[in-house]
């Protein structure tokens, strides 16, 4: 039986050694070129306790738009059990302490946060550094996010405190702007390393007949659609640290909706081999219960 590359080689665009090369050149972003803001992050994760091995969904929302920016904390899909903060910096009042739920299965919820010395990048809502958030699950050490998680553990736990499996299943990206440039990163495994992804539209403006949308991880280009117009949507096989990776992309209501309402969906979602189904809801829910699968979903909101 043929491996995995030598599968889908033909189809497929293999990332193993990010480079600049002469290949890569159309995908090297000029400075002057400024990006699509993002105005929020959503990420998904799985928390697998190491005693009872029970599992729960945990969603964070980070915000940002001209009023205020914030953050809110889920539990699965229980409204009573959320969380939300307002971190603008003159209406809150409470940049750190705890907060406990209660689950429907009757387990024990805790946030602990410190975003008082947090810092911002001017272009997402996410703070960079000077932070932490622990989420503690029937007293399991659950989600840690932050630069100053580590410290603050050793503050608050001893060192017997069981720790649980966290998997991160899905990260969403909401940008707007009048620029068609994204800028992001991923890490499509738990091993693996953070990638730079850029996602460019190029048009008339810049001397082209026809839209082209040109995606690159790490400075190499991974595909180049011309074109746009017609081939507003479709898909593409990737590999990226020896991992199967589909890329797909929908710009149709750039070219074909109304003005307020453009948007594109840009989707990159982690696959076995044996899988060849693509973008089935169902499909997608059942892998997220038996194997951890990752995807990035980019939502991006072209202003005229």
């Amino acid at each position: 039986m043929r491996d995995k590359l030598s599968c889908f080689s033909e189809n497929a665009v293999n990332l193993s050694h990010p480079s600049c090369s002469s290949y890569a050149n159309t995908a090297c972003v000029s400075p002057s070129l400024s990006p699509s803001v993002q105005n929020a992050v959503t990420c998904l994760y799985k928390i697998t306790l190491s005693t009872t091995k029970k599992q729960f969904l945990v969603t964070v929302t980070w915000c940002k738009n001209h009023y205020a920016q914030g953050l809110s904390i889920k539990f699965g899909d229980d409204p009573l059990t959320s969380f939300k903060l307002n971190t603008n910096s003159r209406l809150f009042r409470k940049k750190k302490g705890t907060k406990v739920f209660e689950s429907p299965e009757s387990s024990k919820m805790e946030i602990i946060w410190d975003l008082s010395k947090a810092k911002y990048d001017a272009t997402g809502p996410e703070p960079v550094d000077g932070f932490y958030i622990l989420v503690m699950v029937d007293s399991e050490i659950g989600l840690i996010l932050g630069d100053m998680a580590e410290e603050a553990m050793t503050k608050k736990f001893k060192t017997s405190t069981p720790v649980s499996k966290v998997s991160l299943i899905s990260r969403q990206e909401h940008y707007s702007g009048g620029s068609t440039l994204y800028s992001t990163k991923a890490q499509f495994s738990d091993t693996g390393i953070s990638h730079n992804i850029v996602i460019r539209c190029s048009g008339e403006n810049e001397g082209l007949k026809h839209p082209v949308l040109s995606v690159s991880i790490d400075t190499k280009t991974v595909i180049r659609v011309k074109r746009l117009q017609w081939n507003f949507r479709g898909n593409q096989t990737i590999f990226v640290d020896g991992l199967l990776v589909d890329l797909m992309w929908d710009v149709h209501d750039w070219f074909f909706n109304n003005p307020s309402s453009r948007y594109a969906v840009f989707m990159f979602r982690t696959r076995s081999g044996m899988d060849s189904r693509l973008w089935l809801e169902e499909k997608m829910v059942q892998k997220e219960q038996e194997k951890v699968e990752f995807s990035l979903l980019i939502y991006a909101c072209k202003s005229s």
